[in-house]
């Protein structure tokens, strides 16, 4: 059976470059790894078969002498950089494992649970985690913007130790599971798996005297008072990254960082979107008819008077230009929205009353919505008579 050409076996076209034919065989390497296709009888072969064709492709003599004589290079002594060896056979298996250790950590770090990264000691000072807080504030406080003390709990550097970890200035030593690494290697099957070392959990150091304070983890729970500054504008969602105060890191590593969710909390008076306020008001039938001036509150605190149109209908809406929510990232602020709510009056008196069956009957033609309205409904019923 003839040979796959390699450049095929990856994907990739004729003449790729280094960095196309590495990349090419992570894809492959996750696709068909076997303990991602235990359903796939031939995804042991095919995976074998990627391996070889990245071992001759990454290394540039033999990439070179395949290019010009195809696998012909690696059969019947013919040299180029294949040593006269198939890259299948005893050379190629007993590479195997360098050539699957470079991809190896982008792979496979969080499927078997490591760590990426390399070299001694390389997670003895670790990263501490991210915290998020959720901050509610009034509208009015969006809209001027304010500064507030906000109290966090989280894990601060242990100052007894100073964060090592040790008591009695003593030193964190080398673990000599995993000889400072970190990571233990084994071998299953035909490749080779790192996990991480359990006698450090991946520290790559032991402490033989823990600090009696923070019990060898070099920081303690402790809550901590922020000074935060909400800038004006902003909305439900914004985010405010503190950088730096989230919790510190393990063996002096540094701390991560907090951030702030703001939830602006919902106003009795206005209604947001985006920049722009909207503010209902309600008015009387007469004032709705006759027209006239209503004052109105805007978010500032301050009062604007606004003119009512003669013969005004429930929903219009008049603008207050500017008077809305300031933009958070610069910009003109939006504007402030009054819509009119026309009230029908209750628990009426006899008089008023009274008055009100006069005032209808003198008003038959004042109402031109109404007499539309019902024009429409009488054409629809003779339509369905017809």
């Amino acid at each position: 059976m003839a040979k796959r050409d390699y450049y095929e076996t990856l994907g990739l076209r004729k003449g790729a470059g280094a960095d196309e034919i590495k990349k090419a065989y992570r894809q492959k390497a996750k696709e068909l790894h076997p303990d991602r296709n235990t359903d796939n009888p031939k995804a042991e072969e095919q995976f074998k078969e990627a391996n070889e064709a990245y071992e001759v492709l990454k290394d540039a003599d033999k990439k070179a002498a395949y290019d010009r004589y195809g696998h012909a290079a690696f059969e019947g002594g013919m040299g180029g950089g294949g040593g006269g060896r198939r890259p299948g056979g005893a050379q190629g298996n007993g590479d195997f494992a360098s050539a699957f250790s470079d991809v190896f950590d982008d792979l496979f770090g969080d499927f078997m649970g490591g760590q990426r990264g390399g070299g001694g000691g390389r997670a003895r000072a670790t990263r501490g985690n991210d915290l998020r807080y959720n901050l509610r504030v009034k509208l009015e406080d969006a809209y001027a913007g304010l500064a507030k003390t906000i109290t966090v709990p989280t894990a601060v550097q242990c100052g007894n130790c100073n964060g090592t970890g040790a008591d009695d200035g003593s030193e964190p030593v080398t673990c000599p599971t995993c000889s400072g690494m970190g990571k233990v290697r084994a071998q299953q099957g035909f490749f080779t798996v790192e996990r991480t070392c359990p006698t450090c959990n991946g520290m790559g150091q032991t402490i033989k005297n823990p600090c009696h304070v923070c019990h060898g983890a070099g920081r303690v729970e402790k809550e901590k008072s922020l000074s935060v500054n909400i800038p004006a504008g902003v909305e439900t969602g914004t985010r405010i990254r503190l950088a730096g105060e989230g919790e510190a890191g393990m063996r002096g590593g540094p701390a991560g960082d907090l951030y702030i969710f703001i939830e602006v909390a919902d106003h009795p008076l206005f209604e947001r979107e985006a920049s722009n306020l909207f503010c209902r008001v309600p008015v009387s039938i007469a004032s709705a008819a006759l027209g006239g001036e209503i004052e109105v509150p805007t978010i500032d605190g301050g009062r604007s008077r606004v003119k009512i149109p003669e013969g005004s209908q429930s929903g219009r809406q008049m603008r207050l230009r500017g008077k809305g929510m300031p933009a958070l990232r610069g910009g003109a602020a939006g504007d402030m929205f009054i819509e009119l709510n026309v009230e029908t009056p209750v628990n009426l008196t006899v008089r008023q009353r009274e008055i009100l069956k006069e005032f209808d009957t003198l008003s038959k033609d004042n109402n031109p919505q109404g007499s539309s309205f019902f024009k429409s409904v009488k054409g629809f019923w003779d339509s369905m008579k017809g």
